[in-house]
């Protein structure tokens, strides 16, 4: 059973540990005096045109950059040298971000502007770091099954309190891993966004979904998953609760959706032993990226879930991993079709991803 506890950073921002061995301490005060306050000025703009936002947050500027490793801010507090997390040992921790892409208190020091065409307001949402292990070279793929199984408790409950915001519409959690992704911590963490919208890749799923209830009476995510494991030539991995395939119209040159079997809304709906499970079959799909290269696999691993208003009923839960690397050496670039057109070209075929990610050599290699 994994318990939390909640304390206070210098500067007023929440910590969470999360522990399933029992009689962890976790009391140890943030002693850092040198800390200056936070300042947050997250705006989002409405693009009429495309008919999404774009977050404006010139505060990220001043974010840590790569720090050497004895200076990581997510390691423990040790040895006289005070960080984010002021216990000297933890299993896993949660807490709002520094420099937020989103804030609760940039309301107060952003106006509202509404004069067409031009609208904007406070990107009042919330942003928090999820610190995987104390371990600062230990990666996800890396970890015991029991300690993954703690990371899962923790998405889901803090999914369940930053749904409960009132100005927070959607919750994203989600890593990236590697330089080449653009992480500037190297400490295996992750993120979790409280967006004060739905992001525009999500309302277009969860039309798509509407529209399939409506004209078959069923569930697009379930008919898929079906229709995979009946095909069975892009399934990865799969269980009791759980199942991994590469997308038939996969975008990315590797690329996996790691589903449940039953259809449920977010991470929070997960029973127990849905919640074991998962954490066996997301490390598989994790260690399947990890063979791919002869070097660490950058990759993003986003869980996709419903919409804390809107459609839940329709909404199959699902998680996206993928990587940007399509060879050794190289990466897949978002060029013009991509990045202008929103049109993916793939290099790999989805069958050959699968077959590689499987530990299988395709037979023209």
């Amino acid at each position: 059973m994994t318990t939390s506890y909640a304390t206070r950073l210098v500067d007023g921002r929440e910590l969470i540990y999360y522990d399933r061995k029992p009689g962890q301490d976790r009391t140890a005060a943030d002693l850092r005096t040198d800390l200056p306050p936070a300042f947050t000025t997250s705006q989002m703009r409405w693009n009429p045109l495309f008919r999404d936002y774009a977050v404006i947050a010139e505060h990220r500027q001043e974010r840590t950059y790569r720090p050497p490793a004895d200076l990581c801010p997510l390691c423990p507090s040790r040895d006289g040298k005070r960080t984010e997390i002021p216990a000297s040992d933890y299993e896993v921790a949660v807490f709002e971000n520094r420099f937020p892409s989103l804030s609760l208190a940039s309301a107060d020091v952003i106006p509202l502007i509404d004069e067409p065409p031009f609208r904007s307001a406070a990107a009042a949402g919330r942003c928090e770091v999820v610190c995987f292990t104390s371990d600062h070279d230990t990666p996800f793929a890396q970890l015991d099954p029991e300690h993954v199984r703690t990371v899962i408790d923790a998405w889901a409950d803090r999914t369940t309190v930053l749904s409960a915001i009132d100005s927070v519409d959607y919750v994203f959690c989600f890593e990236n891993r590697g330089e080449e992704i653009g992480v500037t911590l190297s400490h295996p963490h992750g993120q979790i966004y409280g967006y004060p919208f739905v992001p525009p890749r999500f309302y277009k799923t969860g039309e798509a979904l509407e529209r399939h209830r409506a004209r078959t009476g069923a569930c697009l995510q379930c008919d898929l998953l079906a229709a995979e494991c009946a095909d069975g030539a892009r399934i990865i991995t799969s269980s009791t609760h759980w199942v991994a395939y590469v997308p038939f119209a996969a975008r990315w040159p590797y690329e996996v959706r790691l589903v449940p079997r039953r259809h449920l809304p977010d991470l929070p709906a997960l029973t127990d032993d849905e919640r074991d499970d998962l954490a066996h079959a997301y490390l598989t799909v994790l260690q399947a990226f990890e063979r791919l290269f002869d070097t660490p696999t950058p990759y993003i691993a986003g869980w996709q879930q419903s919409p804390v208003r809107r459609g839940r009923d329709v909404w199959h839960l699902g998680a996206e991993i993928f990587t940007i690397r399509r060879a050794p050496g190289r990466l897949k670039h978002l060029a013009g079709s991509e990045s202008g057109a929103a049109v993916w070209i793939n290099d790999v075929a989805p069958e050959v991803a699968a077959q590689r990610l499987r530990g299988e050599r395709p037979v023209d290699e």
